[in-house]
């Protein structure tokens, strides 16, 4: 970027010092980052940007990739690209205040920085970033497919280290928020760093336990005086929970329940999310099944002519069993929740669970 003069009729784009913690996948600390943003908010339509779509990668998208590479038995290589949307091209004259601490004479004081590169906070980085980077794989001659030749990432790698400045990060163990473990029994997935980060930003990580994330016969409503409670914080907390969801797909009915009430959430909602947050998220989810034979197969490798029809499915369960994925207690058929209710809103819990 250069110090020039705003020209007339031209606004300038305010910026701030973003200062963050990155953090391992054990928690640890890794690094201290500060990280110059622009206040993206204050540019004008027509002006400072135009177009601003930039495709990403589904996290359905990013699971079909992962069962692939454990089906074919493909390695997980992962890279960081530093800065990357700095590296992105404008193609709008984009001018920024001055950042705080910016050494600069007394007479460029009232002058402005002329972008030459996009900034993270900018409406239109991400297209920018995405169009440079598929720009340099095209012109290297690659397109978007798979494959597991280890001399044609080599190449990319070397060809992406003279590109851009990036970091290896060794085989893929922690992505988004979710961490990869991988055996030769496949891709294990877990959020469990994430679920504990959640509960110790609402003050919920020493609550009591309970065993289904909705209360019995709860029905929610928007009342006309209802007690308001923070609308921003009961969407994040929403948000955070719908993204755990990925790897906990038995909070998705609670779930749809309390986003019903985004735009106007009241005390009765904020006290469903955080029973919802009491559900053992960072534990193996519980199967209950009410028939001893069929908890013996899935325990045990039992086969007879009977069982040959299940035996795709029952190693599938067994392989779960033994992962610590899921778990399969036996219980009473009165109180089996399959069949007195497909509802969780309708669950009465008995306390032998």
């Amino acid at each position: 970027m250069g110090i020039v003069e705003c020209p007339p009729g031209k606004k300038s784009v305010g910026c701030r010092w973003i200062y963050t913690v990155k953090y391992k996948a054990d928690g640890s600390i890794e690094r201290f980052k500060a990280r110059l943003v622009a206040k993206g908010y204050t540019q004008t339509y027509g002006i400072d940007y135009t177009k601003t779509f930039a495709p990403i990668a589904k996290i359905n998208t990013i699971r079909v990739l992962l069962s692939l590479a454990a089906n074919l038995d493909w390695p997980l290589q992962q890279f960081d690209v530093k800065n990357a949307f700095l590296h992105g091209e404008l193609s709008e004259e984009v001018y920024m205040d001055l950042p705080l601490g910016c050494m600069v004479s007394e007479k460029q004081c009232q002058k402005v920085c002329k972008l030459k590169k996009s900034l993270y906070g900018l409406k239109q980085s991400p297209r920018a970033w995405f169009g440079r980077f598929t720009k340099s794989m095209r012109a290297f001659g690659y397109r978007q497919i798979t494959g597991n030749d280890p001399e044609e990432r080599k190449a990319l790698q070397n060809y992406l280290s003279r590109e851009f400045e990036i970091k290896d990060l060794g085989h893929l163990k922690y992505f988004l928020g979710i961490e990869v473990s991988r055996s030769s029994e496949g891709i294990f997935l877990s959020q469990r760093k994430y679920a504990l980060d959640i509960l110790q930003e609402t003050g919920m990580s020493g609550c009591q336990p309970i065993n289904t994330p909705i209360e019995e016969g709860l029905k929610l409503c928007v009342e006309p005086n209802q007690v308001s409670t923070d609308k921003g914080r009961y969407q994040r907390l929403v948000g955070r929970l719908m993204y755990l969801a990925h790897t906990r797909p038995d909070l998705a009915y609670a779930l749809s329940v309390v986003s019903q009430y985004m735009h106007n959430p009241g005390e009765q909602h904020m006290n469903a999310v955080m029973c919802i947050l009491r559900l053992p998220i960072w534990q193996p989810i519980r199967l209950f099944c009410d028939n001893k034979a069929a908890c013996d197969i899935a325990h045990n490798p039992v086969q007879h002519d009977h069982t040959k029809h299940v035996e795709v499915d029952r190693f599938f369960i067994k392989e779960k069993l033994d992962d610590k994925i899921v778990e399969l207690p036996k219980i009473h058929q009165k109180i089996n929740w399959s069949i007195s209710s497909p509802k969780l809103s309708q669950v009465k819990c008995s306390q032998n669970f």
